[in-house]
């Protein structure tokens, strides 16, 4: 055996009259001896170099079959290139989780299934076990925990996060923190699993949100695992702006949610039922089925004294979606205003316009105000147009009248002008009130004909004697068939009816009961 100097230096045993075997590492002698063989055989290299582990170092090991059968050994240290190999696959293989990671957590903006993906991924790609933590809600933590492998379980625990070295930094976010590592044997029983056992190192990382912080994430590694090296502490940094990020989004959603919903009961239509010896019904369909308010809007305000009118106004806002809502809020609050001016129909539409004109709005609106009152087994009704549909009375006989009310719309010019008529109707008749959404709504055999007025009166004279809630269930049902699932613009319709009455009378001495209407 024969060796030039650098091979000398790497194998020390490797001088003449010592056996190869017991000079070069395993690896190399078990090639060696193949190609040594007698017989045919494969070169070690027929599918790549040779690689092996010499002391410390990778090697790359190539041979040369010399005439008379020796082979020599040509050995490259590839130590280097294989770390960067294996570097550039683990960064390829982090930079993956990482965009799988952004892809489910932001695929959600529920902030308790976030909280349970970041502890599930982090257990399952950073740690034995994983624990994610949001900011308190009162005195209380709201925390999900995973083991690897396992499924995330919520829970909430009531502790200070000042008493854990490190959460509540990582909590408060301000001033920024780093990881930070704390004493497994301080950790309290809350942060360590269930089933996991002896806690080896333990590592706090804060998760960073929008301005605020959205909470903190624990990794725990048993004690047979390696501990946390730098590189993978980075590497959880970089996961938790994710997850923070993500957690973030979903809390400010159901922040904005919650608001929302809480707006939107006072934009909504209100729920109609008997009032004062009257019945009312109301629906309201938007012209997307995604929404919940629009332009058009109703309401009823009960009369405060016994003895007075009930006002019901049903309007028209131009437009639709949320800028037409926000202006329906804007009249239905300022009429809710002037209540006390309910008797004179024509100067509260005066002032609502003048409210208008005065906004920032450019929209203007339709309107038309009903006070209602019941006189003995009817119903008085006084009725006002501002640039509004005229309300149709249902006769008990099935006639459909159009009430002569005009006006002028509301917030388009300074002065404007209306008509009120009186109307009575008898027990089991009724008035519509309507938006133009129904008229005007488009579809048929075709597809491109109107619903029209006289199509709604010849539906309406169909239901004379019926209740308000049936009118307005047919009329949502005639308008929905029309449409056959087209576009649309926003819908309303309230029925204010005159119940069938009851009354006691003496016959034959004997009293009986008898139905009018």
């Amino acid at each position: 055996m024969r060796c030039n100097e650098a091979a000398r230096l790497l194998l020390p045993a490797a001088v003449p009259g010592t056996p190869l075997v017991d000079a070069v590492p395993p690896w190399l002698w078990t090639a060696h001896a193949t190609l040594t063989r007698p017989g045919p055989h494969a070169a070690p290299d027929a599918k790549g170099p040779l690689h092996g582990v010499i002391g410390e170092r990778r090697f790359e090991a190539h041979p040369t079959v010399r005439k008379g059968g020796s082979v020599a050994w040509w050995l490259v240290d590839d130590t280097d290139h294989q770390l960067a190999r294996e570097a550039l696959h683990t960064e390829r293989e982090r930079t993956a989780f990482l965009g799988k990671a952004s892809s489910v957590l932001l695929s959600s903006l529920n902030l308790g299934r976030c909280m349970d993906m970041t502890a599930q991924m982090a257990a399952e790609s950073l740690a034995d076990a994983a624990v994610a933590i949001a900011p308190a809600r009162g005195h209380r933590l709201p925390v999900v925990t995973c083991l690897r492998g396992g499924v995330p379980e919520s829970s909430t625990v009531a502790v200070d996060p000042d008493d854990v070295p490190g959460l509540g930094e990582a909590l408060r976010g301000f001033p920024p923190v780093p990881s930070r590592w704390i004493d497994p044997l301080t950790a309290p029983g809350w942060m360590v699993p269930e089933g996991f056992g002896p806690v080896g190192s333990i590592v706090i990382t804060p998760l960073p949100g929008h301005g605020v912080a959205a909470g903190a994430l624990v990794l725990l590694r048993r004690t047979q695992s390696t501990a946390f090296s730098d590189d993978e502490e980075v590497f959880a940094r970089l996961f938790a702006a994710r997850a923070g990020a993500a957690m973030s989004a979903a809390r400010l959603y159901a922040e904005q949610a919650a608001i929302t919903e809480v707006l939107m009961r006072e934009l909504l239509p209100p729920t109609l039922h008997h009032i004062s010896g009257v019945d009312f019904a109301g629906a309201y369909r938007p012209s997307a089925d995604h929404e919940r308010i629009g332009g058009d809007f109703y309401d009823v305000h009960p009369a405060t004294n016994e003895g007075e009118a009930t006002l019901v106004s049903l309007g028209d806002v131009c437009g639709k979606g949320l800028e037409a809502a926000v202006l329906t809020g804007k009249i239905r609050n300022t009429l809710h205003a002037l209540l006390p001016l309910a008797d004179d129909h024509q100067r509260m539409l005066g002032l609502l316009n003048t409210a208008l004109l005065s906004s920032h709005h450019t929209r203007f609106a339709t309107l038309v105000l009903a006070s209602v009152i019941r006189s003995g087994n009817s119903v008085d009704l006084k009725l006002t147009s501002g640039g509004h549909p005229s309300p149709l009375i249902i006769r008990a006989d099935g006639t459909v009248e159009e009430t002569d009310t005009t006006g002028t719309l509301i917030g388009a010019i300074p002065d404007i002008t209306s008509s009120t008529i009186a109307v009575s109707l008898a027990p089991g008749e009724s008035c519509v009130l309507y938006t133009d959404g129904i008229t005007e709504a488009k579809g048929g055999p075709m597809g491109d004909a109107l619903f029209g007025e006289e199509r709604l009166k010849r539906a309406l004279s169909g239901c004379a004697g019926t209740p308000a809630e049936g009118i307005v269930e047919h009329v949502q049902m005639l308008a929905a068939q029309w449409l056959g699932g087209r576009p649309h613009d926003d819908m309303a319709v309230v029925v204010i009816s005159a119940p069938r009455t009851h009354h006691l009378s003496a016959v034959d001495g004997h009293t009986r009961g008898r139905f009018t209407g």
